[in-house]
């Protein structure tokens, strides 16, 4: 038998295990539209926070569907960040419609902060509720979703809850790449592994993270992960360590966000936290692009370039593959056929690891929203 042989089989093996990890651990993850609209008989004070910079675009739409939420104990707060286009005047216009929107600005950057999370760190220290709703200012809401998350969040006694968006994207491969990316961060995050405190899995999702206030606060909030990219996720983690009870949940029928809208911007908006997901470190970013170079990628080449026993066992894989992608689609509300596109779509996200590594250590650090910030500097603020 030849190495390439080994090589298939191999990735097979590796794939097989991780598909029956993934189709498992995906039906165990409870559904919003399983939860009862009404809100729990006892109703919480939730107060919502999100940050806006330069959020013209949608920030109309996504703040009028949370003025439209069905819950009837809530404080709306949107900061905003330094904002250049006229997102402060379409807040301006929006507050006076709508009382219960408090509009909170920031004009100056302190140092030792990413601008995202120095803004919800401000929202949320003017933040009354009992509970506190961290969401992206291009988030649209289905009516129902709160009162459905706070019964889901009470009723099983959890400390933060996270819930899954549906992605929507203009053109059909930047919907292949969102599909791909879902199975991407499944793999990497293990979501449904949260709950589970013998596990050290985590995690958070920018588009809705619910978290009780005494536990955000008790845990430091965004001050402890001032400089993290991937503050969403990361602040899972720092509530997972310090003891909380954490889950997470799939809500495509009830949030949505236009992710990306060209190529271009998917991998400039990915840029941020690529690396930061790796925690700095060469040698995890660098084994992430040849997993998926060899892994991801190639098994699609070697159906050309092999023969015999060899691409038999790169056709199983590559149809493993697309049925588990396939799979993965269903719950997150995207299309399954559009997991055939999953060999250009692990391409592109190699190379989006492989940019950001390279940009990160070549610039010596990221640039943000405006604003540079030294790679020596985030590398203090790992959790």
């Amino acid at each position: 038998m030849t190495f390439l042989f080994w090589l298939a089989l191999s990735t097979f093996i590796l794939y097989g295990l991780i598909a029956l990890d993934v189709v498992i651990g995906n039906r165990t993850v409870r559904s919003l539209r399983d939860i009862p609209a009404a809100p729990p008989d006892t109703v919480p004070h939730v107060s919502i926070i999100t940050a806006a910079r330069n959020e013209e675009r949608n920030i109309r739409e996504a703040l009028g569907s949370l003025l439209a939420l069905d819950y009837p104990n809530l404080e709306l707060i949107v900061v905003d960040d330094r904002s250049e286009d006229r997102t402060g005047t379409i807040l301006e216009e929006m507050a006076l419609e709508a009382p219960a929107l408090q509009v909170v600005r920031v004009t100056e950057l302190p140092a030792g902060w990413l601008g995202k999370n120095h803004a919800l760190w401000q929202g949320a220290a003017r933040a009354r509720g009992d509970i506190l709703l961290f969401t992206d200012a291009d988030i649209v809401m289905e009516p129902t979703v709160l009162s459905r998350a706070v019964r889901f969040l009470t009723e099983n006694r959890l400390d933060h809850l996270a819930a899954t968006p549906r992605l929507t994207m203009p053109g059909t491969f930047l919907s292949m790449f969102g599909v791909s990316f879902i199975l991407f961060f499944s793999v990497f995050a293990r979501p449904w592994k949260a709950r589970d405190p013998k596990s050290r899995c985590f995690i958070g999702i920018g588009a809705f993270n619910m978290v009780r206030t005494a536990a955000y606060r008790e845990v430091g909030g965004h001050e402890t992960i001032r400089l993290r990219p991937d503050d969403d996720i990361k602040l899972g983690k720092i509530l997972k360590k310090g003891g909380f009870r954490s889950d997470v949940a799939y809500a495509p029928e009830f949030l949505s966000v236009e992710w990306y809208t060209s190529v271009r911007q998917a991998v400039r908006g990915l840029e941020k936290n690529a690396f930061a997901g790796c925690d700095y470190r060469l040698s995890l970013a660098l084994f992430g692009v040849c997993f998926h170079l060899l892994g991801s990628v190639f098994p699609y080449v070697a159906l050309f370039a092999t023969t015999g026993a060899t691409r038999m066992v790169y056709v199983a894989l590559v149809a493993l593959l697309t049925l588990l992608i396939a799979d993965c689609a269903r719950f997150h509300g995207a299309r399954p056929w559009l997991a055939i596109g999953f060999a250009p779509s692990a391409l592109l996200f190699s190379w989006i690891i492989l940019r950001t590594t390279v940009l990160n250590l070549v610039q010596g650090g990221i640039t943000w929203r405006g604003t540079f910030y030294p790679l020596a500097e985030l590398k203090k603020n790992v959790v």
